[in-house]
């Protein structure tokens, strides 16, 4: 008896809940925490006031009103470094993630994302040069890493240096002129973070074909080059070293609602070069690894998105934890990969996206 009425309320129950399912179901489609794009050629608003559910699949798709041209390197919002990260003495930690004594390159680390990293290889002990088409900005970061370092360090008794070069990371000769320079300035080259890169977003039939190429010519051809020419010299020296490639989770899945696949397939292209150079140097002690970072609040970014506020709402919306990254989540992945603490570590992707590529 018992049973049969344990049954029967179970039976019940299971009637409600569907109901309840059946009736919250045009609430709970609007409640899918994947935001919509209002613009005058956007697929997925709503322009039925009866019908509060989008079209299936409208959430996936590229939207192609959405047009983010990269602004010319005068135009570019300048960064500046972070405070209070530093300190030798302010917690204990694996010495293996130190980096002192040895000397970093990080092109494209004028402004944003390269900057920060190599502020964090600066505050793990390593001698930089900062590589970046603008040099009068490297020269002043330059300044202003050191600066920062001692304040957060008084009394260290070694102080990193800091110089700053010019390159076009898109041409080799160019590229070897630079590896020269920073070779005289400091000595020998121990690690490499390729961080020059940009985005645009066209729709691919209108994305000017000239803009393609440069685009593939600094994400693609300038990270190969660089690795490249810092490979001879580790090779020349017969000394091991480590690389860090900077792709991004477009390399692995396609953004939406704004239109990029050249920038989607370079970052892919970035990916598997990483992998497949940390295989062909393996036997000589160069590992190669990649950091794949999500949306990232950069001054550029912040300023893109200061512009067109929808397009935060809805990458957020897409984000597991629900808010963009910061510069300084990369601190971290990006010294750990330089540093011996990742000795047996090459040819990985690590993705740094709050959770993105997940869902």
């Amino acid at each position: 008896m018992l049973a049969q009425r344990l049954s029967r309320a179970s039976t019940q129950a299971t009637t409600l809940a569907r109901g309840a399912i059946r009736t919250a179901a045009p609430r709970s489609a609007l409640a899918t925490g994947r935001a919509c794009l209002h613009t005058k050629n956007n697929p997925l608003k709503n322009t039925d006031k009866k019908t509060s559910a989008p079209p299936p699949g409208a959430f996936a798709r590229t939207d192609d009103s959405i047009t983010v041209k990269y602004p010319e390197e005068d135009a570019l919002p300048p960064s500046t470094p972070v405070q209070g990260r530093g300190g030798f003495h302010m917690k204990r930690t694996l010495a293996s993630f130190s980096l002192e004594g040895k000397v970093g390159v990080v092109t494209g680390g004028a402004r944003g994302l390269g900057l920060v990293m190599g502020q964090g290889m600066v505050i793990s002990g390593a001698n930089l040069a900062i590589v970046d088409m603008n040099k009068e900005e490297a020269e002043r970061q330059a300044v202003e890493l050191v600066e920062v370092f001692r304040k957060e360090n008084p009394g260290a008794e070694h102080v990193p240096k800091v110089t700053a070069h010019y390159a076009d990371v898109s041409d080799a000769d160019s590229v070897q002129g630079c590896i020269d320079e920073v070779i005289k300035e400091h000595g020998k080259i121990d690690h490499l973070v390729t961080s020059a890169g940009f985005t645009e977003n066209y729709n691919a039939v209108d994305y000017p074909v000239d803009r393609m190429r440069k685009l593939w010519a600094v994400n693609v051809d300038g990270t190969y080059l660089f690795a490249v020419t810092v490979a001879k010299h580790l090779m020349a020296r017969k000394s091991p070293g480590s690389m860090v490639f900077i792709g991004s989770m477009s390399g692995s899945i396609v953004n939406v609602p704004q239109p990029q696949a050249p920038y989607n397939c370079a970052k892919a292209a970035v990916r598997h070069l990483a992998a497949s150079l940390a295989v062909e140097w393996a036997d000589v002690g160069i590992r190669v690894n990649c950091i794949s970072p999500g949306y990232m609040m950069t001054a550029l970014t912040e300023k893109i998105l200061n512009d067109k506020p929808d397009l935060k709402k809805s990458w957020t919306s897409l984000i597991p934890q629900g808010k963009m990254g910061q510069p300084v989540d990369l601190m971290g992945p990006v010294t750990f990969l330089l540093s011996d603490a990742s000795q047996y570590v090459t040819g990985a992707d690590v993705r740094v996206d709050g959770g993105y590529t997940l869902t």
